[in-house]
C-alpha cells in the first residue's frame, strides 16, 4: 500500500541519518497496521506523511498519515527492519 512504501521508506532514511550511512539500507516491513478513518475521496490529490518515532540499532517504529483535503482518511504504524546481505529480499527491486 502507499502508507506501507512510504512508512519503508522513511524507515531507511532514517536508519542512514541516525547511522551516518553513505545510502539507505534495504529494508522490510516486519509488521504492519492500518485504521480507515474515513472514505478516501476519488480524483483529489492525497498526502502521505511518515513520521519516524523511534530509531534502533536495525529497526525503526514508523507512524503514517494518509490525507485527503486536508482530512485524515487513514492512519497507519508499522515496524521496518534492515536487513543484511542474504536475506532473500535483500536489494531486490534494485
Amino acid at each position: 500500500t502507499l502508507l506501507d512504501c512510504h512508512g519503508n521508506w522513511a524507515a531507511a532514511i532514517a536508519l542512514m541519518d541516525e547511522h551516518g550511512l553513505d545510502e539507505p539500507p534495504c529494508t522490510v516491513t516486519a509488521s504492519y497496521s492500518v485504521s480507515l478513518r474515513r472514505p478516501t475521496p476519488i480524483g483529489t490529490e492525497l498526502h502521505i506523511e511518515a513520521y519516524p518515532e523511534e530509531i534502533g540499532e536495525d529497526r525503526v517504529h514508523v507512524r503514517m498519515e494518509l490525507k485527503a483535503n486536508d482530512k485524515v482518511c487513514a492512519t497507519g504504524k508499522g515496524l521496518f527492519v534492515a536487513v543484511k546481505e542474504g536475506h532473500p529480499a535483500y536489494h531486490r527491486w534494485n
